[in-house]
């Protein structure tokens, strides 16, 4: 099993990696698939099923398809050119991908909102459609946004394409027990089997190139979020806080205040700053989601801000320690919070942070591991309720808790000598079952939870 750094955290756009990401890369395979095909085609038709149904509105779902219709992807995303280009799709009814031609689309009518049974192979589905001047279908698929910004299609998906496919890695551990056995008999750390596995699919300074742009990209998110203030969009009114919170913790400084907590107020403001800014459809890394894109950041800028003796030159480390770990996650159980609710989500987050944390602190594997496993363990149950379905509340919030839960997962872990009673393997496949017990009313659906205990306004 084998999966890449740059696979487990990509740069993409808010809010959602498997509501917006993921629909408008269905949306790009699907162009490419017209391209390669030998028909005339004059319009374009959507149906989005399951969680992308019941809270597509919010997740910005609608806009993602439309704009991935329309040649936008998440890794080139512009905010300003994808306004204008939206507005001129809903006035004229029609797109105009790269490389093909001018072609009917008209938001309202030829993009569904399915509120059915979900489709069979994943709770966030979508059929995509061309057809001819008649109007009749003439090239269709179905694709599967399983969380994180991963897409399949209908037969990959039966067909377990789920899993790496490419050449031998060096350590090709699928569970945190090989993982651990590899390293004991290699004398190597995670990170440094991580590397050479990433090595061997690429080169050494492709790797550093992109994991300083992973760290970049994430730590302007950061300072954005820590700059920006008023009311996040979508209706209910949720005022930004990180600013005003950073603010404050620069003002008390001087002051000898001796403020209570005052180290997890500022990891909740990294994490929530990067959250804001993902409500806001801005920049983000997924980490290994969207919705749960502020935790790794937060740690990594606390560890980088506040313990002395970090040093920017182990990042890389701290990002392939926690990819493998999350890469098990993923492998094993799932990071999507439409299959398995927030435990998947900010969880999975939370075990990765921990890992990377741990090992940039001098943990050893075993340590490590264990960092993981504390973190995960503690957000077991957790279930995924946005309000109105959009990801803010308890999103933000979430995502400040799940990094302070990290920081002390990995402290614990430090405390330790690596031996422990639940192993990471037992953790991640309490969470798959208990993903697949629990209610589809707590995975992502807003039927349930906060979602209906709240006021949407």
């Amino acid at each position: 099993m084998f999966l890449s750094v740059f696979e487990m955290f990509k740069v993409g756009v808010g809010p959602s990696s498997s509501h917006t990401m993921g629909p408008m890369v269905a949306a790009g395979r699907f162009l490419d698939l017209m391209r390669a095909s030998p028909f005339e085609f004059a319009g374009l038709r959507a149906s989005l099923h399951g969680s992308l149904a019941f809270t597509g509105v919010g997740h910005a779902t609608d806009r993602a398809t439309i704009l991935g219709l329309a040649g936008f992807l998440p890794d080139s995303y512009d905010h300003a050119m994808a306004d204008q280009t939206l507005a001129a799709i809903r006035e004229t009814g029609q797109v105009t991908p790269p490389d093909l031609p001018t072609l009917s689309f008209r938001p309202k009518d030829d993009l569904i909102f399915d509120y059915g049974p979900p489709l069979p192979g994943h709770a966030n589905g979508m059929i995509l459609m061309a057809t001819d001047a008649q109007g009749d279908v003439i090239l269709q698929e179905t694709y599967y946004s399983i969380g994180g910004g991963f897409v399949l299609t209908d037969a990959e998906l039966a067909q377990g394409k789920d899993s790496d496919e490419g050449a031998p890695v060096p350590y090709p551990f699928k569970s945190a027990a090989e993982m651990l056995e590899m390293a004991k008999t290699s004398g190597k750390s995670i990170a440094q089997m991580k590397r050479e596995n990433e090595i061997s699919r690429g080169c050494a300074q492709s790797l550093a190139t992109g994991t300083a742009r992973i760290w970049q990209v994430m730590n302007d998110c950061i300072e954005r979020g820590l700059d920006a203030s008023g009311e996040l969009p979508g209706g209910l009114h949720v005022r930004r806080r990180a600013s005003a919170i950073r603010q404050q913790l620069e003002a008390e400084r001087g002051m000898n205040l001796n403020a209570p907590h005052t180290i997890n107020d500022w990891i909740s403001a990294y994490a929530m700053a990067v959250n804001e800014e993902n409500a806001a459809g801005g920049q983000v890394v997924t980490a290994p989601t969207n919705g749960a894109a502020g935790v790794m950041p937060a740690v990594i800028r606390y560890w980088l801000d506040h313990v002395p003796g970090a040093a920017p030159s182990k990042i890389e480390d701290f990002l392939l320690t926690a990819a493998a770990i999350g890469g098990l996650v993923k492998y094993n159980a799932s990071i999507s919070g439409a299959e398995a609710g927030c435990q998947a989500e900010v969880g999975s987050a939370a075990a990765m942070a921990a890992a990377g944390l741990c090992a940039v602190m001098g943990g050893t594997p075993e340590q490590v591991e264990n960092a993981a496993e504390i973190a995960l363990e503690h957000h077991l149950g957790m279930t995924c309720d946005p309000v109105r379905g959009l990801v803010q509340v308890p999103c933000i919030e979430r995502n400040g808790l799940g990094a302070i839960k990290a920081v002390s997962a990995a402290s614990l872990a430090l405390r330790g000598d690596g031996h422990h009673f639940v192993p990471l393997d037992a953790c991640i496949e309490t969470m798959r079952q208990t993903g697949a017990d629990m209610s589809e009313k707590y995975k992502e659906t807003a039927l349930g939870g906060l979602a209906v205990n709240v006021p949407n306004c």
